[in-house]
């Protein structure tokens, strides 16, 4: 089905009915959000049957059954945000299958000055793929994200990648402009796509190995290493938290996506926006999800996927995965706020009159806090 971005909102004037723009949301051709009508919503939405919500301080947030793929509750889940070291999800789930992860790489220079939050790279040919992969997911290492771009064939080509794989899950809020997730003007997710992303991460095991390590030796000049270790502060302490990943920046404030196992049922828990500490508010709203699973009426649901399209060999070059063809109806995927088109139908009383306008990032070690501008370890 093809997907387009419809945001409209009617207002009343003198008789007259207008149609004006309103912020751009995910929607399917028939104009409801995806995943259901009721995530169109900014306030808080929540299963019939439920108990009461555990409170949160987070813009927006949603709880669903990774399972299912049921929604039980969110609170403005298609609202676009600064995702922050969340958007490294992405990063993963885009250059697993991507890359061969015992490949040897060597870092640029220019990805071990990377700002923010970082493994401590050295360009040095001492690094596995492997290696980077966990310090992107367990130590947010902006560097090591940057040198995954590089193994990729480049920021330019691993920032199509990424886009191209949030169409195909059909995160369509998420628009990637960093491998990192520092902050860049017109970079966006929701809550809604971190959730949708995390669950098509969590099918890949070597996903689920990197997010869920806890403690793991990192490569160093001379043969030597160190230990890098998670920044989730609910590994080992949340019972059968999996992963995934925090991220904070100033501007984007506190952001994670979190998921853990029960009794062979999944729940996972996004939240976006949060000024203080989400660490308690996430327990509260796992345990709310693990007790409302299965019975309460589910406000919307986790999309499936857009079916993969075969592999192209390019001449010369290795096997690329076609980007999926151009939808026609569907707006520019690279500002946070689409407006595709506005319809203002006025009606007269003496007559019948129509017509249409048509409108649209200190370097850290792990354990270090962040600093004002930094991504780091979210409060």
């Amino acid at each position: 089905m093809g997907m387009k971005h419809v945001a409209v909102a009617t207002t009343l004037i003198g008789g007259l009915a207008f149609v004006t723009p309103v912020q751009a949301r995910a929607a399917s051709d028939d104009g409801a959000p995806i995943g259901g009508v009721m995530l169109g919503q900014r306030g808080v939405v929540v299963g019939t049957g439920a108990k009461p919500l555990p409170k949160s301080e987070a813009s927006s947030f949603l709880v669903a059954d990774a399972d299912t793929g049921q929604i039980l509750a969110a609170k403005d889940p298609h609202g676009r945000h600064a995702p922050a070291s969340t958007l490294k999800i992405l990063t993963a789930v885009t250059l697993i299958p991507r890359l061969d992860k015992n490949k040897i790489i060597k870092p640029s220079q220019d990805a071990c000055n990377v700002e923010g939050s970082a493994v401590g790279l050295t360009p040095n040919k001492i690094y596995k793929v492997h290696d980077l992969l966990r310090a992107l997911m367990m130590v947010s290492g902006n560097d090591a994200a940057v040198a995954l771009a590089e193994a990729n064939g480049g920021l330019a080509r691993t920032l199509a990648d990424m886009n191209a794989e949030a169409k195909r899950l059909q995160a369509l809020d998420t628009v990637a402009k960093t491998p990192n997730g520092l902050d860049q003007p017109g970079q966006s997710s929701s809550a809604y796509d971190l959730a949708l992303i995390a669950r098509a991460g969590l099918a890949s095991a070597d996903f689920r190995e990197y997010v869920g390590t806890k403690i793991a030796k990192f490569p160093a000049p001379e043969g030597k290493h160190y230990e890098i270790a998670n920044h989730n502060r609910l590994l080992g302490k949340y019972p059968g938290m999996i992963g995934v990943k925090n991220g904070y920046t100033t501007k984007a404030l506190g952001s994670f996506v979190g998921a853990a196992r029960r009794d062979g049922h999944t729940i996972i828990v996004s939240v976006m926006r949060h000024e203080g500490s989400f660490w308690g508010e996430v327990q509260e709203l796992l345990d709310w999800g693990f007790a409302a699973r299965g019975n309460v009426q589910p406000v919307g649901t986790l999309v499936a996927p857009v079916p993969k399209v075969k592999p192209t060999k390019p001449v010369g070059g290795p096997a690329r995965v076609a980007p999926a063809p151009a939808r026609p109806v569907e707006a520019a995927h690279d500002s946070p706020v689409v407006g595709i088109g506005a319809l203002v139908v006025a009606v007269g009383l003496l007559g019948g009159v129509a017509w249409v306008v048509y409108g649209v990032r200190r370097r850290s070690r792990p354990g270090a806090g962040p600093r004002p501008g930094d991504e780091g370890v979210a409060p």
